[in-house]
C-alpha cells in the first residue's frame, strides 16, 4: 500500500469528468488499497479517485467511529434521490480546513460495483447519503465549494493558492 497525493482545489485536474471502470482486475484492487489508506491517514470519511489524480469512476468511504466499515463503490449512478433535501456542513480532503453549507438530498439509493467487481444497491441516508453526493460530484469534475456564491468561492481559490504558495517555501 502506498500514500497517494490528494490534489488540491484549484487543480484543474480535479475538474476532469472520470471514465468508468472497465474490470476490476489487481490494478483497481491495488488503488482501492491505497486510497484507502490515504483517506484514514488524511482523516477523510471519503475519497473519490480523481482526488488522487485517477480519472476513474472510484470512490472509497468510511463513515464509521471505529474507521472500520470502509465501503468501495466502483462505477456508482444514483437511481434514486429523496425529496427532501437539508443544508450540509461540508468539508472536503482537496480543499483542507474549509467547511460550508450545501444543500443535498437527504436520502439515495446507489447502484455499483464493489471492490470483487459484485454489483450492489446501497440505500443510504444522513452522512452516508451526502458522502455519497460529495464523492460522485468529484467524478463529473465538481468540488463542492462551486455550490457556493462566486465571492466565498473566490476568497477560498485565494486562501487555496496562497497556502500551495507557503507550503512550497
Amino acid at each position: 500500500m502506498a500514500l497517494l497525493p490528494i490534489l488540491r482545489y484549484p487543480d484543474s485536474r480535479l475538474h476532469t469528468v472520470a471514465k468508468p471502470v472497465s474490470t476490476v482486475d489487481a490494478r483497481i484492487k491495488t488503488l482501492i488499497a491505497d486510497m484507502l489508506q490515504t483517506m484514514y491517514e488524511a482523516k477523510g470519511i471519503g475519497l473519490a479517485a480523481t482526488q488522487v489524480d485517477v480519472h476513474e469512476r472510484l470512490i472509497v468511504m468510511d463513515v464509521s467511529e471505529e474507521r472500520d466499515q470502509a465501503i468501495i463503490l466502483i462505477n456508482p449512478q444514483l437511481v434514486w434521490t429523496s425529496a427532501e433535501t437539508h443544508l450540509n456542513e461540508e468539508g472536503c480532503l482537496s480543499v483542507p480546513g474549509i467547511y460550508d453549507g450545501v444543500e443535498r438530498f437527504d436520502a439515495v439509493t446507489v447502484s455499483a460495483l464493489d471492490e470483487h467487481g459484485t454489483s450492489r444497491v446501497l440505500q443510504a441516508e444522513d452522512l452516508l447519503a451526502v458522502c455519497i453526493q460529495h464523492e460522485m460530484d468529484h467524478l463529473m469534475g465538481k468540488v463542492f465549494v462551486e455550490y457556493l456564491s462566486p465571492l466565498k468561492r473566490n476568497r477560498i481559490k485565494k486562501k487555496m493558492i496562497k497556502a500551495q504558495r507557503e507550503e512550497a517555501q
